[in-house]
């Protein structure tokens, strides 16, 4: 029997939630040339507060996991099937932290391994995380991320 991405998010014990809306006046997600381009998604239930202050490394790094399952479940409302993602092509985290912050990319790392978990070799992706001042709704973290998809 073939592994479907279902399949294997049912083996991980992850159930997708329905896509979250945007949060002003934009796309979820927008399709150009074989890429799917994915708005800034946090973590689900709406944390509020800053890495290095209100939340440990630790707990980001849990709320990074979430905000990619939020992508996750943006992509397989877009695509119908999570099946028809060729690769992850690129993450980009920005974690609201206190100044001396220092350990963003262990925070990114949540979503990361998620994306290899669930795609394997295709969950390999460049990526770049930044330290933010803040972000909207005070969200420990916000991901943006790009995917290459089967037309």
């Amino acid at each position: 029997m073939e592994q479907t991405i279902a399949n294997r998010l049912k083996e991980l014990g992850i159930q997708l939630p329905q896509a979250s809306e945007p949060a002003a006046r934009y796309a979820n997600c927008v399709e150009v040339n074989g890429l799917l381009f994915v708005s800034g998604k946090g973590p689900s239930g709406k944390p509020k507060g800053k890495i290095g202050q209100t939340y440990s490394t630790a707990e980001g790094y849990e709320f990074a996991r979430l905000a990619g399952i939020e992508i996750l479940a943006v992509l397989a409302e877009a695509l119908g099937s999570l099946d028809r993602v060729k690769r992850v092509v690129k993450l980009q985290g920005f974690v609201n932290a206190v100044p001396e912050f220092e350990e963003h990319h262990k925070v990114l790392n949540g979503c990361s391994d998620l994306m290899l978990d669930v795609f394997g070799e295709k969950g390999i992706h460049a990526r770049s995380v930044f330290g933010a001042v803040s972000v909207r709704e005070q969200l420990p973290i916000i991901i943006d991320s790009i995917f290459q998809i089967e037309e």
